[in-house]
């Protein structure tokens, strides 16, 4: 699934750190990893959460405690970008309830 995972990853960056961050930072970090952000692997991006994440939190002027970045990381390794996420699953509800008016 194109960019899903990406998508996912800046998703929960976002959640730990309370704050919007910015997808073209964190893309460019995959990028100078070798990682294509396009179609971002589990392997991929749980080593960017392990061997990078600090960093690019540390250049985005935050700071995660190791509960936060354990949760965002575990977040991550069960991501499966083949499954719905609640939010899609809750944007079908909707449309079913509009097409049926």
């Amino acid at each position: 699934m194109e960019r899903r995972r990406f998508d996912h990853l800046v998703l929960e960056l976002s959640l730990a750190l309370d704050r919007y961050v910015p997808r073209y930072p964190v893309w460019l970090a995959l990028k100078e990893l070798g990682a294509d952000p396009e179609w971002l692997t589990r392997k991929d991006a749980l080593e960017f959460c392990d061997a990078h994440l600090g960093t690019l939190v540390a250049q985005l002027g935050g700071t995660l405690s190791r509960r936060l970045t354990k949760r965002l990381r575990r977040s991550v390794a069960r991501f499966d970008p083949d499954l719905p996420t609640p939010y899609e699953r809750m944007e079908r509800f909707g449309s079913d309830a509009q097409s049926g008016e």
